[in-house]
């Protein structure tokens, strides 16, 4: 893993959620890339890995808030894995 600078309060991120966290919004990857301020190739890379991202600090943090700015909530680790949940 390759979280620098991590912190408790950014959590992890995983490929599985950003693709299910899209899925649930109905949009193409150009938009949470553009809605991160991310590149296109950044979200379809970090969507191919599987568990915990491999990217800095300040991408998982820019990602996970555009998700969550897009009505999606994003689920820790519990028992059952991590996972998204859209709001209402």
């Amino acid at each position: 893993m390759h979280l620098e600078g991590k912190n408790e309060e950014v959590g992890l991120l995983t490929g599985e959620q950003i693709r299910a966290a899209r899925a649930l919004l109905r949009i193409e990857q150009r938009e949470l890339a553009e809605a991160a301020g991310v590149s296109l190739e950044t979200i379809k890379r970090l969507e191919k890995q599987r568990g915990t991202v491999a990217a800095n600090l300040s991408t998982v943090q820019a990602i996970r808030d555009a998700i969550r700015a897009a009505g999606v909530d994003l689920i820790e680790k519990n028992g059952g894995g991590p996972g998204v949940r859209l709001r209402e």
